[in-house]
């Protein structure tokens, strides 16, 4: 079977600044993955490259089986969801949740194409899924923070992806939120035909125990990337964050400490 993702040699420049550098991974069918890294470390910059608006300098990008430059990235889109925080300014305050979750179809922000009596079932369906059926027609203005996570959820499956991309999701949840979203994450995680899950944090406390790889990035390079026993350690996670922290496992969760200085 085709990787579900495979980079090499990917590098990103900008004028004199090099954003990524040789960056390689792999994601192979069955695989979840969280990415780790203190701000300015490339996480961003990498989500950029695979969904096709940061075009590399150089390497080579493969999604699904298919090649940057070689294919159309617009189509290609399609099949890899995506949930990040920049999605919740550009959805219009008016628009409903199930129009919201509509649009994931077309890859589209802003609803205009031409909407079908299934695509409306399917949507109600994902909203079903996600615990959401109730808010179904309520306006974005209107909604809190952790159902529009949950509407972004189910709109990146409406095109039925084989890749979820979900940056930083947690972002601006309160806890009693965060731990309902992060209880959903892990049950579609172990749905039958699950799309391969990377998840972009910088809080060890939301790797839920379906991820079971990590990749470790500090200054746009790789620090370690493979199954997540081996990655996640406290020399790790202080090499990823430029200073001493001490991982403690919490039953099947984590907890970071970072020492008084």
């Amino acid at each position: 079977m085709n990787p579900v993702l495979a980079v090499s040699g990917l590098t990103v420049v900008r004028g004199r600044t090099t954003i990524l550098r040789e960056v390689a991974w792999r994601v192979r069918p069955g695989e979840h993955w969280v990415i780790l890294g203190a701000n300015g470390s490339g996480k961003t910059s990498l989500l950029k490259v695979l969904h096709g608006h940061l075009p590399p300098t150089r390497g080579e990008i493969a999604v699904l089986g298919q090649a940057y430059g070689a294919s159309d990235w617009r189509t290609l889109r399609l099949r890899v969801g995506v949930v990040m925080s920049a999605f919740v300014a550009a959805i219009p305050p008016a628009e409903v949740a199930l129009d919201t979750v509509i649009s994931g179809k077309f890859a589209q922000l802003d609803l205009w194409a031409r909407v079908t009596a299934a695509d409306r079932t399917a949507a109600r369906g994902l909203l079903r899924m996600v615990g959401a059926t109730r808010i179904a027609d309520r306006e974005w203005a209107y909604l809190s923070q952790g159902e529009r996570q949950r509407v972004l959820i189910a709109r990146a499956l409406m095109a039925r992806p084989e890749l979820l991309i979900l940056d930083e999701p947690c972002a601006g949840l309160d806890p009693v939120a965060r731990e309902h979203f992060l209880a959903f994450v892990n049950r579609l995680a172990h749905r039958r035909a699950a799309p391969a899950l990377v998840l972009v944090t910088h809080h060890v406390e939301e790797i839920m125990p379906a991820f079971t790889h990590a990749l470790l990035l500090r200054g746009g390079r790789v620090l370690a990337a493979g199954p997540r026993r081996k990655v996640l350690t406290s020399a790790g996670l202080s090499a990823a964050f430029g200073a001493p922290v001490q991982l403690r496992r919490a039953g099947r969760r984590y907890q970071l400490r970072v020492p008084r200085p």
